[in-house]
């Protein structure tokens, strides 16, 4: 058996001024590739995630979707889950 897994994250700082989205993709509990909204483009974190960066990395539209998770993603979830969150404390 195998385990394949993608995880996103918002990393936030100072609210929702400065967002951090990641992407990240696991194979068998080891990060294989993963993309930084601040890097731009998909960096390989091991051997057999090389072609799979290589490839997403000279696509455009899928740089672009990744990048533009920042605003539909991140802020979006951030807006919603604010009253719920932090202001009840």
């Amino acid at each position: 058996f195998f385990q394949e897994m993608y995880k996103s994250e918002c990393q936030y700082l100072n609210g929702n001024k400065n967002v951090r989205f990641l992407d990240k993709y696991i194979y068998n509990r080891e990060q294989r590739l993963h993309s930084d909204s601040d890097v731009g483009h998909f960096v390989a974190d091991t051997p057999l995630g090389e072609p799979d960066a290589k490839y997403w990395s000279s696509l455009p539209d899928f740089l672009e979707s990744s990048r533009a998770a920042v605003d539909e993603f991140c802020r979006h979830n951030y807006e919603v889950s604010t009253p719920f969150l932090v202001e009840r404390r």
